[in-house]
């Protein structure tokens, strides 16, 4: 985990992200013991609250159970439960903002997935053409300004 905290959220949360990540990234397994509150306070030179609190969000979360006497564990399906959340707060916040870039920008399925760094083909094509409406027919459209109205 990364030693460097932030002023724009608690320790806690940023603490509990870190733990998601981890189990996004599959460093930390279903079954994984979570490092001690104390190992993590000491290491991270933070209060032993902090670390309770974030490690706390994540039972309440149904991420993590405590095992009495032997810590904290990554419960069974924390990783899909975590993927099926992102996803969907992906595809509400994130993706309709990089959607209307691309339509912007008029950029073509093929040039996302290439990577393309040289001339695009839409700096290529006839200037009359407009770009394309949907690049993936299963991503939810963003309608232009000229549409809302």
């Amino acid at each position: 985990m990364d030693r460097e905290w932030n002023d724009s959220q608690p320790i806690y949360r940023q603490l509990r992200d870190r733990v998601v990540a981890m189990i996004l990234d599959g460093v930390l397994k279903e079954g994984d013991s979570l490092p001690s509150v104390r190992s993590v306070a000491a290491e991270y030179r933070v209060n032993p609250l902090t670390v309770l609190k974030g490690y706390q969000q994540l039972v309440d979360e149904g991420l993590v159970e405590t095992r009495r006497g032997l810590g904290m564990f990554i419960n069974a399906g924390a990783r899909s439960l975590l993927l099926k959340g992102e996803r969907r707060k992906f595809l509400g916040e994130e993706w309709p903002r990089v959607y209307a870039t691309i339509q912007r920008l008029g950029l073509k399925a093929e040039e996302l997935l290439n990577g393309a760094t040289s001339q695009s083909s839409s700096d290529r094509a006839k200037p009359d053409a407009a770009p394309s409406k949907s690049i993936d027919p299963n991503l939810p459209r963003v309608k232009s300004p000229e549409e809302e109205h």
